[in-house]
């Protein structure tokens, strides 16, 4: 496993319950602005960790992006929505309002 990926899984362990936050916000706390594909690669790799609350990253509009890396057709949405977040057509509703930005909310070097 990468260096960045393990940064990646770090930062996405802390996102707090009912709180989403998107693939290039990570690439961006983690000093790789133009990385958030490689976010999103992370995130497809993360599957034999089911500690990590993967169906809280989605994209820069809150868009499910991943969600058919879950197990059912519905299974991101449900995990989003049983921590309050709702979400249609597969987008979150009010995405602004849950979303949580580690450039702001975690000190630096802290991962």
């Amino acid at each position: 496993m990468s260096v960045f990926f393990e940064q990646v899984y770090a930062v996405v362990q802390k996102i707090p319950l009912g709180r989403v936050t998107s693939y290039g916000a990570i690439a961006r706390y983690l000093g790789h602005p133009q990385s958030a594909r490689m976010v999103g690669y992370a995130m497809n790799a993360s599957h034999h960790r089911p500690e990590l609350p993967a169906h809280r990253v989605v994209n820069r509009n809150g868009l499910l992006s991943g969600k058919h890396h879950f197990t059912g057709s519905k299974l991101m949405q449900q995990l989003l929505e049983s921590e309050g977040i709702t979400v249609k057509n597969d987008q979150i509703i009010d995405f602004k309002d849950f979303f949580w930005d580690p450039n702001t909310a975690l000190p630096r070097m802290e991962i």
